[in-house]
């Protein structure tokens, strides 16, 4: 009998852990290469944006609902609540100034590659700009407009399948 009470606690803690804590998530796509690549896997922290606004640079997953269709998606936080965002012939500008971008690849600011140019815009309160770092190769917030905070799933932290890719994020 004890051992039914160990099964449903460890039942109960899991769920509760899956539900509110950590989830994992499967890249779809090629939206985040060069950093995540399709079918990777990734632990998400659930807790993060209940604790702290999120940061310039997060990557996360976000629940996007277009028309009928309802889905998760893996992107990267560029712009935050109350800055301008506009992106002109590959470089990002935040509140006129140009955004770093050391994680993202050559073919990122490659005019060829890049995707298209953002007319400057505003990120309301409560709300984040993302793009994904393949960004010829993305729908985010260029597409979606601002994201709102209460969208956001939590924040990827570490790749941890396929083995080889495992990395911190």
């Amino acid at each position: 009998m004890d051992w039914i009470v160990v099964i449903v606690v460890a039942l109960l803690v899991a769920f509760l852990v899956r539900t509110f804590v950590l989830a994992h998530f499967v890249v779809d796509g090629t939206s985040m290469t060069s950093t995540l690549h399709d079918d990777d896997r990734v632990f998400v922290n659930k807790l993060s944006y209940r604790l702290h606004d999120p940061n310039r640079g997060d990557v996360v997953v976000l629940h996007e609902i277009g028309g009928t269709t309802e889905r998760d998606l893996i992107k990267r936080v560029v712009a935050l609540p109350g800055e301008t965002l506009e992106v002109r012939s590959c470089q990002v500008f935040i509140d006129g100034q140009v955004l770093e971008e050391p994680y993202l690849d050559a073919a990122a600011t490659d005019p060829e590659t890049c995707g298209r140019d953002q007319v400057p815009t505003p990120v309301p309160d409560g709300s984040v700009f993302v793009m994904g770092d393949n960004r010829g190769g993305s729908m985010d917030s260029r597409d979606l407009g601002p994201i709102d905070e209460d969208d956001l799933v939590g924040r990827a932290f570490v790749v941890f399948w396929p083995s080889g890719h495992s990395q911190w994020l």
